[in-house]
């Protein structure tokens, strides 16, 4: 019995490290050493009589035996964490590592402010918060969750929970427009210096309308950032025009901080989801915490 509880768990280390790429990367995830690791995965080479990867100063890759083997070890480790959720849900007490990717701007402006409410209603369920506007494949990271808008959600097996909603506005400060003057119309805005993120290009094309007539303008201009967030703090600083979401902008146009600029060519708002994998069972930490968000915003974010 030992020695085939012993081949199953490196059987599921051996998925991991496919699946990751590294040891080291493995290593990190499981609170390892990549040495320990490595020799987990030679013993299991040893027992076997065939050897599963190829080995690299930064990278594993597999042999034909070991994609072969590979399949079984991944049904293994599925159904291990099928198991897992299963019997956390039959506590009823929703524990352990909430793991979780979120656009930086709104992890910033209105998800950190709420955690308390939520870690404080459930002390046993920790959070693993990375923020970050790149593009997340939940089907191929083991993130629990992700917030994101729709031009970052890129796994079609992913279930996306509306909720709520946000308008784009476009602004720049005051010193901004003092040097440069305000555009009045969306072609205008070719004359100006419009500040981009390079993480999600669909973010760069601005889309206004005005009745029956749309226009999508390229944001074109000195400066990118890998986040909304930084583009923000650029045009506060007076970089140039930004297109923002309300909930970051609102307070500094109200204190006049920022100006906005053709509100009468503003798209309709656009939506967030809370979204998650399909092919994992929903652990109750990441039931209750779907709930959380859904109470907490049910007045959309905008």
């Amino acid at each position: 019995m030992e020695v085939s509880m012993d081949l199953a768990s490196q059987m599921i280390l051996f998925a991991s490290v496919v699946d990751h790429g590294s040891f080291s990367a493995t290593a990190r995830s499981l609170g390892l050493t990549p040495s320990a690791v490595s020799k987990q995965i030679g013993q299991l080479e040893d027992k076997l009589g065939v050897r599963l990867l190829n080995r690299s100063s930064r990278q594993v890759s597999m042999t034909a035996e070991g994609r072969s083997f590979y399949e079984s070890c991944a049904e293994i480790s599925a159904e291990v964490s099928r198991a897992e959720a299963l019997a956390l849900s039959f506590s009823g007490t929703p524990k352990g590592n909430l793991h979780m990717a979120v656009t930086v701007a709104f992890g910033k402006a209105r998800l950190l402010p709420i955690l308390p409410l939520f870690t404080a209603k459930y002390p046993e369920v920790t959070i693993t918060l990375e923020l970050t506007d790149r593009a997340v494949n939940l089907s191929d990271s083991d993130f629990d969750l992700a917030i994101r808008f729709p031009e970052q959600i890129t796994d079609s097996s992913a279930i996306a929970c509306k909720l709520g909603s946000s308008r784009r506005i476009l602004c720049a400060s005051p010193a901004y427009i003092a040097a440069h003057g305000a555009p009045e119309t969306p072609e205008a805005l070719t004359d100006h210096n419009c500040l981009s993120v390079s993480t999600v290009s669909h973010w760069n094309d601005w889309h206004f309308r005005d009745g029956p007539h749309k226009w999508t303008i390229h944001a074109d201009g000195n400066f990118a950032a890998n986040s909304a967030d930084a583009v923000y703090h650029a045009a506060l600083a007076g970089l140039g025009i930004a297109q923002l979401s309300s909930y970051l902008v609102e307070k500094d146009i109200a204190a006049g901080r920022l100006i906005r600029l053709l509100p009468g060519y503003e798209e309709e708002p656009t939506d967030i989801f809370a979204v998650y994998c399909t092919r994992r069972n929903l652990s109750p930490k990441v039931r209750v915490f779907l709930d959380f968000l859904l109470e907490s915003f049910r007045a959309a974010p905008h």
